[in-house]
Formats: structure tokens, sequence, C-alpha cells
């Protein structure tokens, strides 16, 4: 129970730091998730809530990358695979330490992101651009180091949700 207790709080913490963040006036601020090994930089303004795994209702002859349809606060929304869909492991079992990352409404489409772990809020001056290199898709447009070296793909969740592979299955 006291697991369950901290994980709550740690959520809250979360949720309080996100929305003080999106009301900040930071030129960028970002989830941190990793997914596979992979660190990702989500941008907080593209982001929406974080949810603990819930179950899904499976829909039939998908992409192995799309998971299914959950009810997170009485909406319908499509379940991503983010691993699978960006080809970093094969479609995985929802666990306990998994989170599933809302995309924002603004961007127009329910849709949750499957995260193995959530790795907090990094901030521009945490990260320095590293050099662009050629034949990254549209939605992942940049690359960042942090203080300590580690390196971060940033992901724009707006691009990703035009991605023609992304849109057709979370469409229909």
């Amino acid at each position: 129970m006291a697991n369950k207790q901290a994980l709550r709080e740690l959520q809250q913490r979360l949720a309080q730091r996100m929305q003080a963040a999106r009301e900040a006036p930071q030129a960028a601020s970002w989830l941190a998730v990793e997914c596979a090994g992979l660190g990702l930089l989500l941008p907080l303004k593209q982001s929406g809530e974080i949810f603990t795994p819930v179950p899904l209702q499976p829909v039939p002859y998908t992409q192995p990358w799309m998971l299914g349809v959950a009810n997170l606060r009485g909406g319908l929304h499509t379940v991503v695979d983010l691993s699978a869909f960006l080809g970093l492991r094969g479609p995985t079992a929802l666990t306990t330490a998994h989170r599933l990352v809302s995309v924002s409404p603004e961007l127009g489409i329910n849709c949750a992101l499957l995260v193995d772990q959530l790795l907090g809020l990094r901030g521009d001056e945490q990260l320095q651009a590293e050099p662009d290199t050629p034949g990254h898709p549209d939605f992942a447009p940049a690359r960042m180091r942090d203080g300590e070296g580690r390196r971060w793909q940033v992901l724009d969740l707006d691009a990703l949700a035009q991605h023609p592979q992304f849109l057709r299955i979370v469409l229909n």
C-alpha cells in the first residue's frame, strides 16, 4: 500500500509541475520519458495527462503497435505502444511500471502513448542541441544532450499526429 501511495504522490507532483511549467513563460519545457532504453523528450504543450495503465479493449485488424482503446477520464482514447511504433521493439504487455501519456486535446486526436517510464521534467537550460543528422522522420526533429551526457530524442507530437501511418490507425 505504501508503494501505491508513493506512486500517487509522485504522479500528483509531476502533474502539478507540468501545469506550472505550462503556465510559466518558458521557451520550451519537456516531459522526459523512456521507451526501450531510449530517452525521449515530449513537449509539455503537446502532452496531456499521465495515467497508470487501464484495461484496454483490443481492436482487431490493426497494426501491432496499436494496443487498443481505453476509457481515460470518460473519453475513448486510442493507445499506441510508442516503443513498437518507433521500431525499438515489438509490442509489449502492459505492466504497472508503464505509463500512458495522453496527447494534448488541442492536437485534435484522442490518443495516449504507452511509455516504459516517466523520467521527470526538463527545461531548455538543462539541455544542449546535438548536431542534426539526416534521415530522421519529421516527428523526430532534434536530438539533445543533458548535463550528465545522456542523449535525448525530441518527439514533436503534433507532427507525429499528422504522420500518415500514425494518423491512419488512430482515426480509423
